[in-house]
């Protein structure tokens, strides 16, 4: 099984990624973003032939969007680095990455082949591709806001450039979520009948999304008050990993959710 063979995929791109990383802390900036480029190519040549060996879109279990995001989170930090130079950004994804890559292969939970009539949607597969791409954003604008809280704000103008690049990626991730959201409603009314449902799911969803819309108004309203704006970054991605996994461990959710990722 393609399986079987994950492991040393794996072990090339974070080669590639750890790489990277290293040649970005040495401001060699042009190797830093080919050898990642590398990394990302040699996994998403596993993921096409997982998705061929399945005959779906492995997006159908828990162990499936994990792999989605060790492949985003290199994705998103290459286009931190690539816009604003940010030399930790390739460091983060990595390590993160490696985090998700070791769980799939202690715990994979992609070996099933079934996929109920529900998730054959031509909308399934990009409302939780788009979805995965934002969590891997937003994990970017969390960390960037953890270090803008800890770090005082200096008169060199650098702090207030690193907070208008938080409002840029929160930005971006509230697209995503938008988009992915109007995929979900599409997919749910061609699968179900219905856009909603407020299914457990859904409503942690739309929670996440608000928090997001919150912060973007929050700012505009009071731009002056940066680090309040800095702590809602922090809950709305707390919020974030509740409606992404923490719903499989609500009682409210067990056997009811449409939504619960195979286990």
């Amino acid at each position: 099984m393609i399986w079987n063979y994950f492991i040393y995929f794996a072990i090339v791109s974070l080669f590639a990624w750890s790489a990277g990383a290293h040649l970005a802390w040495r401001s060699k900036r042009g190797a830093a973003m080919l050898v990642t480029d590398i990394g990302l190519a040699v996994f998403s040549v596993y993921i096409i032939l997982l998705w061929h060996a399945l005959g779906h879109p492995p997006l159908r279990t828990m162990g499936e969007t994990r792999l989605w995001y060790s492949f985003f989170l290199p994705l998103a930090g290459l286009i931190v680095y690539w816009r604003w130079h940010y030399k930790w950004i390739l460091t983060f994804s990595t390590v993160l990455a490696t985090v998700f890559i070791v769980i799939n292969i202690l715990k994979p939970e992609i070996h099933s082949k079934s996929l109920m009539p529900a998730l054959q949607s031509p909308w399934f597969a990009p409302h939780v591709i788009v979805y995965m791409l934002a969590y891997a954003m937003q994990g970017a604008a969390f960390v960037l806001a953890v270090y803008l809280f800890l770090k005082k704000p200096g008169l060199s103008g650098k702090w207030n450039r690193e907070m208008n690049i938080t409002d840029d990626l929160v930005t971006a991730n509230y697209a995503l979520l938008t988009l992915g959201m109007l995929m979900g409603a599409l997919w749910a009314k061609e699968a179900w009948g219905h856009y909603w449902s407020w299914d457990p799911k859904e409503t942690w969803a739309a929670i996440t999304w608000l928090s997001y819309l919150v912060y973007i108004h929050y700012r505009h309203a009071a731009p002056a008050r940066p680090r309040a704006a800095l702590c809602i970054v922090v809950v709305t991605f707390c919020l974030l990993q509740m409606s992404w996994w923490g719903i499989n461990y609500l009682p409210s959710a067990r056997g009811a959710s449409i939504h619960t990722y195979s286990m």
